[in-house]
């Protein structure tokens, strides 16, 4: 009795281990493998990307390859042709050592190649994220002993809706090549896209991109639909503020008045990193019932011309009513130019 009872039990196990080693553990180990190489490779992405954004060569580094002659301007007099054929070899400049002369002579190279770098991970994890997940779908798939081309060519109607979201998806995702390839923004941008969306983009994909508007709303915007980008925040930007006084006003008081205020943002130690130019007046810019409108503007760095332009107008206002020009009870209007400030964003 005890035999037999042993011999089941053991029959048993062996069927449930025969069973199990087929198709769940197979899907076992798929599954496993997939979300470790995913794992794995979302790490070494972002690891590079980060490096590539944030990491920059010793300024030894810089200076060798701003200088790459330098080690051989004191050779004597009666140096070897090799020596000379060496100097000649070595005032060729790599590619990375151009770069690292760019990046150390205009700050903004190191900007936008961190906004780059920090796309492209942010693509290459969507990526990994999509391709790795369908070919562990697709092998599940072929464990269980269907044929995923056979099922979707004769699901009939479901087939033909898939054909027409898989067309959609094509076109999200070539139109996110696009965006990635010709840089038109990056992650970090200030962008316009449209339909109400601006905002800041916090990430990209192949599929979508992911703008974080100033009230917080996160806009889910597929690419393929993304017919206009204003970019807000590409390589430069200028600060524009506008200020309306009354008619009658003498032109050259105001003009002088906001002088005074745009040297004073010139000269504000806390803006000083941000403007990239003297901020200047710009004429009469326009005349109509409300008065006349004068325009202060600077050139400054990425993403601070809302500071600045903030800057400017406290500015402004504070000479305009030091100089007599606005009175107190009356105070300055400002036009919000389409150009110029977006409220709340520094």
């Amino acid at each position: 009795m005890f035999e037999s009872l042993a011999t089941s039990v053991f029959d048993s196990a062996e069927d449930f281990w025969t069973w199990f080693g087929d198709k769940p553990l197979k899907i076992i180990l798929i599954l496993v493998i997939g979300m470790a190489t995913i794992a794995v490779l979302r790490h070494v992405v972002t690891a590079l990307t980060e490096r590539i954004a944030i990491g920059q060569k010793p300024r030894a580094v810089v200076e060798r390859a701003a200088d790459p002659v330098g080690t051989t301007t004191g050779s004597a007099p009666g140096a070897t042709p090799v020596a000379g054929r060496k100097r000649r070899k070595n005032m060729l400049m790599t590619p990375q050592a151009l770069a690292d002369v760019l990046v150390a002579s205009n700050p903004r190279v190191a900007e936008r190649r961190a906004q780059r770098a920090r796309t492209v991970g942010s693509v290459l994890n969507s990526t990994a994220n999509i391709v790795i997940g369908t070919l562990m779908v697709m092998s599940i798939l072929q464990v269980l002993g269907l044929n995923p081309a056979g099922l979707i060519a004769g699901a009939g109607v479901v087939g033909v809706a898939l054909g027409f979201g898989a067309q959609s998806l094509v076109k999200d995702f070539i139109s996110g090549v696009f965006l990635l390839i010709e840089d038109q923004f990056g992650v970090g941008d200030n962008v316009d896209l449209g339909a109400g969306v601006i905002g800041t983009v916090e990430a990209m994909g192949l599929r979508l991109t992911q703008v974080r508007a100033f009230d917080g709303t996160l806009w889910y915007v597929r690419n393929g639909e993304i017919l206009r980008a204003g970019n807000r925040t590409q390589e430069w930007s200028r600060a524009v503020a506008s200020v309306q006084v009354p008619l009658g006003t003498d032109v050259d008081a105001v003009r002088a008045a906001l002088g005074r205020a745009v040297d004073r943002v010139k000269n504000d130690p806390e803006l000083a990193d941000s403007l990239l130019e003297t901020p200047s007046v710009r004429g009469v810019d326009a005349v109509d019932q409300g008065g006349l409108t004068f325009t202060m503007h600077a050139q400054v760095r990425p993403a601070q011309q809302w500071a600045v332009a903030r800057s400017l107008r406290v500015a402004g206002h504070s000479e305009l009513l030091h100089a007599g020009i606005v009175a107190r009870s009356a105070p300055v209007t400002f036009d919000e130019s389409p150009a110029g400030d977006t409220p709340g964003v520094s």
